[in-house]
């Protein structure tokens, strides 16, 4: 049975939030989005449903609009990092949704443990 590339997505995204439910223990979640221009990434509060801090390619700041690189998502992951030092948070899960830990979504990771941030 052939399944398509969303399916197989789809699996692997509850696949891997089944699994950090069930040692979250109220841990804070790093979560990760990426599309075809841009990646963004969020501290989440699951147990408040609180976003604390967030940090995505769109800011201006970042100088990288519109940009979806390698390069891009490590200045994600070290703005992550930034923010969440400034927030008192040393601690999370990562959360990759369905992505592969591979390429930019290794690369935000990186940068983000490189920052501070340990998961």
């Amino acid at each position: 049975m052939a399944n398509t590339k969303r399916e197989l997505f789809l699996k692997r995204r509850l696949r891997v939030r089944n699994k950090l439910k069930a040692s979250a223990n109220g841990r804070l979640r790093l979560s990760v989005h990426r599309s075809s221009k841009n990646i963004s990434a969020q501290l989440i509060d699951d147990a408040n449903g609180v976003t604390l801090a967030a940090a995505s390619t769109l800011e201006k700041g970042l100088g990288f609009v519109g940009k979806n690189n390698v390069e891009a998502s490590a200045a994600v992951g070290r703005a992550i990092a930034e923010r969440a030092k400034a927030a008192g948070i040393e601690e999370c899960f990562f959360d990759r949704g369905g992505f592969l830990f591979h390429g930019k979504i290794k690369a935000l990771a990186d940068a983000a443990r490189e920052g501070g941030l340990k998961f």
